[in-house]
């Protein structure tokens, strides 16, 4: 069982997450988007979007931190262990609470806006099922360790290794069945959202509009047909220069 948790399956949710995506960018274009719902409530959504998206960067940052970053080089540059693990519950606790309630909120406009909720899909529900188990799994991780003081797990030791050790296709089983069932778990759930993200609206994620940071400004011009005081009445955009002019000197002959 523990080859095939440990060996086997994430492999598996690589492949999926590698083969959906392509499958899904080609012959799913148009499906390629987050579907935007802002048009049917925008109060609940500019709360939650922010507290989940920014939430989830910290958290994946840390997460990608924590597993790739092996503890030896870390202690090279002077940073203990007790520092390190503070510093990742601190911030990763922060990250993980905000990710929460930000998805927290977007469930529950889902749920009670109409117009939302008749656009969810079954694929979406499944969606937030996986998210929101991976969430709680992990602030359950970081509880326990807050918990445990000097006694907890230190997961660089097991979960750490055994991850480094699927990019070299020498997956070290037996770090990972060593860590404790709240660390797995959590794992299992992380490798379940990796194989359906490229499945769900999560794929948006791939194609992140970073542009928008480096776009120029767009002018906008008033719709506004009250005239501004001084200026000459608008005209309409087929008429040449003169015509309305002339058509009332025409009537006042």
């Amino acid at each position: 069982m523990d080859v095939l948790l440990w060996g086997v399956v994430p492999y598996l949710a690589i492949v999926t997450l590698v083969g959906g995506t392509i499958w899904r960018y080609r012959y799913d274009q148009f499906g390629w988007t987050t579907r935007s719902s802002q048009l049917y409530e925008s109060r609940l959504l500019r709360i939650g979007s922010p507290l989940f998206h920014f939430g989830l960067v910290f958290v994946i940052v840390g997460h990608v931190g924590g597993l790739v970053i092996p503890q030896s080089w870390t202690d090279a540059v002077g940073l203990s262990q007790e520092a390190y693990h503070a510093m990742a519950l601190v911030i990763g606790g922060i990250a993980g609470f905000c990710t929460l309630v930000g998805v927290a909120i977007l469930v529950y406009r889902r749920r009670r806006t109409g117009p939302v909720f008749m656009a969810t899909t079954k694929n979406d529900k499944t969606m937030y099922v996986a998210l929101v188990a991976a969430i709680v799994l992990g602030l359950w991780t970081t509880l326990n360790s807050v918990g445990a003081g000097h006694e907890a797990h230190n997961y660089r030791e097991s979960v750490a290794p055994w991850f480094r050790s699927l990019f070299v296709l020498q997956p070290d089983v037996a770090s990972m069945a060593a860590a404790p069932a709240s660390f797995q778990w959590h794992t299992l759930v992380g490798l379940v959202l990796i194989a359906i993200f490229p499945f769900t609206r999560l794929v948006h994620a791939f194609t992140a509009p970073l542009h928008y940071l480096f776009r120029p400004y767009v002018v906008y011009r008033s719709r506004d047909a009250r005239p501004t005081p001084g200026a000459s009445a608008p005209r309409p955009g087929w008429d040449p220069v003169g015509t309305r002019d002339r058509e009332r000197s025409g009537k006042r002959r």
